[in-house]
């Protein structure tokens, strides 16, 4: 849809001078937002810009304390998340909003139960919740299966599946694709313009930018809490957008820091777990950049997980130098200098009821003691000099974890690893949640850190980035990862290939 006819449409949405702060901070200041019917309308910003805030204000979740919001061109007012989505606004938060002890059907119908006379209809229940996976072409997770058992990459699914149940006229997707593969994000993008050609409006935030291009007709850019730039997306460019959000260049979005590849540090034979992997076999090397990509359900996570001690091995042998060190605990294994991310901070990793200090230091307090006590004064001091490097927005190091966006979160998580000089790096989705400026600074942090002769194994979905980032590159189908080959040998189409099990194709270019 051209953006003249957007600009002649009453708008689905209007925001205008919104403010919101918290104690001293001002989250947004004097924050415009319009969005019209039946158009996908990016918000992009860094961490803590200010778009989740924005967000929660129109889903209900925060209250402002100036501004007016017009929906339909009715003065809107949300008292709670519930008022908003009887008014049709459905939120996809980031943080994934599920309650772990319910089944995936009730949590894809939790507050839209279908009933009859008082009495819950289950049928129609199922047959709704179905329906809404079907879309996403996700029908093959069990709709009986309690959320807290699903993957990250699955939990995700059923959250976007609870937005499309009901009939919303306004859908907030906050990093929809954070934890998807290529092709779950296609499939996506087929259901969102199936709901724009309704005339539903979706507001789309991603720090993918090239997502952005593709799927949004219309962008605003948040900055410190203001609105520094809106237009049609045809007409933007990827590095002015950069500029707008960053207030400065960005000359390289993967940077390259060189490195050499050394000696064997950590090597998988026949690696198998209860359900996945099914066999994995790989060898990486010091200073070496190793991407392991692959399908929602391939087995990446899980391979992660079994190496590191969290699952269980059912079969195979883990090398670490020469050393066969197969069956180990996670404390043996950090130990051993090896350190996991995990793809899910808030469920696994975080203490988010803890401070920043607590969080980053927790797994290496010896720097830190005097006399067997841990020093304040020194763990500050070490906190704010990895928070400096890792640009986090934070008041302090004594600043509670909850308090943080989720990029900032996802930095202190890896910042944990690099206090903890771990030797063997294994990333799960390491820049989940994090900006584009952000990303680059990780990026280069990796590429510093090879240099430095640590070995890195990468999990991502975001294929640029394995591409740009990674030396070697290995793709899981089922449970089974393919023979590691150096990144230049890959293809975004060979890769994804190579996910779905056409093995034949993966030489195509």
């Amino acid at each position: 849809m051209s953006s003249l006819l957007f600009a002649t449409m009453t708008p689905r949405l209007r925001m205008m001078g919104v403010q919101k702060s918290f104690g001293a901070t001002r989250a947004l200041k004097e924050v415009t937002l319009e969005v019209a019917p039946g158009e996908v309308h990016a918000l992009i910003g860094e961490n803590g810009a200010g778009k989740s805030t924005l967000m929660k204000i129109l889903s209900g979740a925060h209250t402002p304390d100036a501004g007016r919001i017009e929906l339909d061109g009715q003065l809107f007012h949300s008292t709670n998340p519930w008022h908003a989505r009887r008014s049709g606004i459905a939120m996809i938060y980031q943080e994934l909003n599920l309650a772990p002890h319910l089944s995936v059907e009730e949590n894809i119908l939790l507050g839209e139960e279908p009933a009859r006379l008082g009495w819950l209809n289950r049928s129609r229940r199922r047959a709704l919740a179905h329906e809404a996976l079907a879309k996403l072409q996700h029908d093959n997770i069990p709709l009986t299966a309690p959320v807290g058992r699903c993957t990250t990459a699955e939990k995700q699914i059923v959250e976007i599946a609870r937005a499309l149940v009901g009939q919303s006229r306004i859908i907030i997707m906050d990093e929809p694709t954070s934890s998807l593969s290529e092709l779950d994000t296609k499939n996506l993008f087929g259901v969102i313009s199936r709901l724009r050609e309704r005339g539903v409006s979706i507001i789309y935030i991603s720090h993918f930018l090239e997502e952005c291009q593709v799927i949004c007709d219309r962008y605003t850019v948040l900055r410190d809490g203001e609105s520094v730039g809106t237009g049609p997306m045809a007409e933007a460019n990827l590095h002015q957008i950069i500029r707008l959000m960053v207030g400065r260049e960005i000359n390289e979005i993967y940077p390259r820091t060189p490195h050499t590849s050394g000696k064997p540090v950590f090597e998988l034979k026949a690696v198998a777990g209860e359900t996945k992997p099914r066999s994995v076999d790989l060898t990486l090397h010091e200073g070496e950049i190793l991407g392991i990509a692959g399908l929602i359900g391939a087995g990446r996570t899980e391979t992660l997980r079994a190496c590191f001690g969290l699952d269980r091995l059912a079969g195979g042998s883990v090398f670490v130098g020469a050393r066969e060190r197969t069956h180990c605990s996670p404390t043996q294994r950090l130990a051993e200098g090896i350190g996991l991310l995990s793809e899910s901070r808030k469920e696994e990793g975080l203490m988010l009821n803890r401070t920043l200090a607590d969080n980053l230091t927790l797994t290496r307090h010896g720097p830190l003691a005097k006399f067997g006590w841990i020093s304040s004064r020194r763990q500050n001091r070490v906190t704010l000099d990895w928070m400096q490097r890792l640009d986090v927005r934070a008041r302090s190091p004594a600043q509670p974890m909850c308090e943080l966006s989720g990029g900032n979160q996802q930095k202190i998580a890896l910042g944990r690893l690099l206090h903890h000089d771990a030797k063997v790096l294994l990333l799960d989705e390491p820049t989940r949640g994090i900006d584009v400026g952000s990303k680059a600074q990780i990026y280069k942090l990796i590429g510093q850190l090879a240099q430095q002769g640590k070995a890195i194994i990468f999990v991502s979905s975001y294929l640029p980035e394995l591409l740009g980032v990674c030396d070697t590159i290995g793709v899981m189908c089922r449970g089974d990862l393919s023979e590691v080959r150096p990144a230049a040998a890959w293809t975004e189409h060979s890769i994804i290939s190579a996910a779905i099990g056409h093995r034949a194709s993966q030489n195509s270019n």
